[in-house]
């Protein structure tokens, strides 16, 4: 399961992920430590969830097609439920039980993405993450028109892909990269429960809060590879501003069904239109409405 959510600078957005772990002695982060027998267990508790879920057709990484047909209409209403909606909890980051409006939110700085691994990651995996999110960076720059590319050291968005063993190194390394980060953000990594595999959270500051500054996307190390993969896309999506999921937003990843493991052409239009400078950060949904069916029947090629 996947979540995303928000408060202030800061301010927080989450997409959720899997439970806590015995603390370990601090180990520096290039410092590899093979998983305990409980992290294994939870290794292989994902790869029967992914197994399962491509059993039933789901996770798919097709982007769509023939089954899955939209329209200008369909995208712009799906932007507006997606763009201008809130199910979460500002407090827990959990799912509220109801729904409230939000004004239109997103990156006005250039993105820079660094990448934290925990001590039970793999050097093999580290580096294919990597390439993965180096990749996805490139791609979501070119959709969207924004300055967002990875770096080394010193980014604005932190990723952090880590196991159950090794919860006390992103605590204190989260206390590091983050020395706001608020308490409750922090006990919520710490008794993630297994159904959620990842999670992000997006922080704005006090004198705009429409504007993200910083993200901070957790990706439970012990997640299959497909589910890491469609971890990476959702995340780093939604800590772009599309905090949001809609149940008929489709072909989609911004749907709670799991259908889509990856980022689609649907979703790299709703991702254009987030970033097309004719809408503003603080545009509520009623003033985004007129504007946002225009962008979309022009990226559908549909004559207004």
């Amino acid at each position: 399961m996947l979540v995303a959510l928000s408060a202030c600078d800061e301010a927080l957005q989450t997409s959720v992920a899997p439970q806590p772990r015995p603390s370990q002695p601090q180990v520096a982060a290039n410092a590899y430590v093979p998983p305990s027998a409980a992290s294994q267990e939870l290794a292989r508790y994902y790869t029967r969830v992914e197994n399962d879920l491509i059993t039933r057709g789901l996770l798919r990484t097709d982007g769509g097609g023939p089954d899955t047909p939209y329209d200008a209409d369909d995208l712009a209403r799906n932007f507006e439920r997606i763009a201008f909606v809130n199910e979460h909890s500002g407090r827990t980051g959990l799912y509220a039980g109801g729904q409230s409006e939000v004004k239109l939110t997103r990156w006005e700085k250039p993105v820079r993405i660094t990448t934290d691994f925990g001590p039970t990651v793999p050097p093999e995996t580290r580096k294919a993450d990597r390439t993965e999110i180096d990749a996805f960076a490139d791609r979501l720059a070119r959709v969207t028109g924004h300055s967002i590319r990875s770096v080394q050291r010193d980014g604005n968005f932190i990723v952090v892909i880590a196991g159950q063993d090794d919860t006390a190194y992103v605590q204190q390394r989260l206390k590091t990269l983050v020395p706001n980060i608020p308490p409750d953000r922090l006990a919520l990594l710490r008794n993630l429960q297994r159904p959620y595999f990842c999670l992000v959270f997006t922080f704005a500051s006090p004198n705009a809060a429409d504007t993200i500054t910083k993200a901070v996307a957790f990706i439970r190390a012990e997640n299959s590879d497909l589910l890491r993969l469609s971890c990476i896309h959702e995340e780093i999506a939604q800590g772009l501003g599309l905090s949001n999921d809609s149940p008929s937003a489709r072909p989609s990843i911004f749907n709670d069904d799991d259908e889509f493991a990856l980022l689609t052409s649907h979703d790299e239009k709703l991702l254009s239109m987030l970033y097309d400078p004719r809408l503003k950060p603080g545009m509520s949904g009623e003033e985004a409405r007129p504007v946002a069916r225009i962008i979309a029947r022009e990226l559908m090629g549909q004559s207004l």
